[in-house]
């Protein structure tokens, strides 16, 4: 390799070691959107932090830009932010909380190098939480715990501690303590630095946490029998042996603890820290094949989100592509892996929730939005030099599924055009039906609440109203056309082909059933 090529590896590598890239997940309702937009406050890349339930001026938060999700207060996408903080450069990937939306979760979880899970104090573990801990444990990404609402009645602090070791598996090892139960929240110790940093919530809460350092003997005389319990809590977290061990969480064994509350700014700045601290940069990335990618390797990189319409003064679709190894200029002329065709890559853009700016180039770790990439599909490998190829993303399958229509026969070309841009962002699965023909696609969704994102999304992006039937289908399995036949004798079973790949689907209305018609009919090829 030569001097210069020598040079760029280097640059490329310490551009790497900057980089933060990390998922805040949650159970719904545990104040995933509102920590997003704590972060950035505290980055100083917004002004004042608005909670989605906003008062007077307060806006909904930045990552949730649909209209959909700041009239109910709900996410139902994911969004990427990027921003400085300190010298690093930190990606932040915000994800839908709630469970219908889980596969939209996990292909975001593909793209970072570690997690933020936020726990309700009040809740504790919960059912999507133990869902998205043990995704993380098997991708082996590290975790990070928030115990959120601090500020509000909740649950013991050491309770807390048992419930994540005991049902997950994690060792978590706090790193900051609370003075005072849930819900009478006076700061919290560092149990790195041994300081106390008494915390109070601005005026109004939109701005900075208001944070003094104090000695032990005033916070003593201050706080009384809540000192005295937080001190000697500690004292047995140290007996337990609850510290942080860098290999451990690095490994996926243990999690780093910290308390607050993101409504009101108390514990994001420590959070923010911490991130920066001990959250790993980019490394080398498996590939299909079993080798790794290094980071300073030639380009590459794969898509893992689509999403068209997301600022009405820009009626485009964006493939939001994870870099995984390399110098990403705008301009380079990239690989497409899966045809082996070039692409060009001339409109490149960062992301700042529906925001978006002009970029030239960007590094491993970081998050770009090519506009208009409509040859891009979710899980393709981009890349330039020897080829690459990554590992297809998780595809879950549907639940739910439902005929839909439009009775405007004006708008049907608008219709079909919607329909294929939520098949192709992966919002829902578009089967075609022989029976129903092409007027009236189904609709095949993880959750019934896709179904609603869809309906609106119709409607306010590309004007067309439309009529939604459920059908009475639970699971499916793909056939082939051998078994299309077979089927076609049996009652209240459906096959449809999946528009995306041609995949026939044998449409069933519960797991019994299909395994009657299977020990029916043995040679049938019915496959997960």
């Amino acid at each position: 390799m030569s001097q210069g090529a020598l040079a760029a590896a280097a640059g490329v590598a310490a551009q790497a070691a900057r980089r933060r890239t990390f998922a805040v997940i949650s159970h719904p309702d545990a104040g995933k959107s509102t920590m997003t937009e704590a972060l950035a406050l505290h980055a100083r890349v917004i002004g004042q932090a608005g909670a989605v339930h906003g008062k007077g001026d307060r806006k909904g938060v930045v990552s949730d830009w649909m209209a959909m999700e700041q009239q109910r207060g709900i996410s139902v996408t994911s969004a990427a932010l990027q921003f400085s903080y300190r010298d690093a450069v930190v990606n932040l990937l915000d994800t839908p909380g709630h469970a219908d939306f889980s596969e939209d979760t996990y292909r975001v979880l593909t793209a970072v190098d570690s997690a933020v899970m936020l726990l309700d104090a009040a809740k504790g573990l919960e059912p999507q939480t133990l869902k998205l801990f043990e995704v993380c444990r098997q991708r082996a990404i590290p975790v990070i715990t928030f115990i959120n609402k601090w500020d509000r009645p909740g649950q013991d602090a050491l309770a807390l501690m048992d419930e994540i070791e005991q049902r997950i598996g994690l060792r978590p090892t706090p790193l900051t303590w609370p003075v005072g139960p849930a819900g009478q929240f006076h700061g919290v110790i560092d149990r790195r630095t041994k300081q106390f940093i008494r915390m109070q919530r601005s005026p109004g809460g939109a701005d900075l946490a208001i944070e003094e350092e104090m000695e032990a003997g005033e916070a003593q005389a201050r706080f009384g029998g809540d000192w005295d319990t937080a001190v000697e809590e500690l004292d047995l977290l140290a007996m337990t042996g609850a510290d942080h061990d860098q290999a451990a969480f690095l490994a996926a064994a243990s999690t780093p603890v910290l308390f607050g509350a993101a409504v009101a700014n108390l514990g994001v700045r420590q959070l923010l820290d911490v991130l920066i601290e001990l959250a790993p940069p980019p490394a080398a990335r498996p590939t299909a094949s079993g080798d790794q990618q290094p980071v300073e390797g030639s380009f590459s990189g794969f898509v893992f989100k689509i999403q068209a319409n997301m600022n009405k003064a820009h009626r485009d679709q964006v493939a939001f592509v994870r870099i995984n190894s390399g110098r990403f200029e705008r301009g380079m002329i990239v690989t497409h892996g899966g045809s082996g065709r070039p692409f060009t890559t001339k409109y490149a853009q960062q992301m700042f929730g529906q925001d978006r700016d002009t970029i030239d180039e960007a590094f491993p770790g970081d998050v770009v939005g090519l506009v208009n990439a409509t040859a891009l599909g979710i899980g393709d490998t981009l890349y330039v030099g020897k080829a690459v190829q990554y590992p297809p993303l998780p595809s879950f399958p549907p639940e739910h599924f439902a005929v839909i229509r439009t009775t405007d026969t004006a708008a049907f070309k608008r219709f079909r055009r919607g329909v294929e841009q939520l098949d192709a962002e992966g919002v829902v699965q578009v089967l075609r039906s022989e029976q129903r023909g092409d007027q009236s696609p189904v609709l095949a969704a993880v959750g019934p609440m896709q179904f609603e994102v869809a309906t609106y999304r119709l409607e306010a992006e590309f004007g067309v109203k439309v009529q939604v039937q459920h059908l009475p289908y639970e699971i499916t399995a793909r056939t082939d056309a051998a078994g299309r036949e077979i089927l076609r004798g049996e009652a209240g079973i459906e096959v449809m082909t999946r528009v995306r790949d041609d995949a026939l689907l044998a449409c069933f209305p519960n797991k019994w059933r299909m395994r009657s018609v299977a020990g029916r009919h043995p040679g049938l090829r019915l496959d997960p």
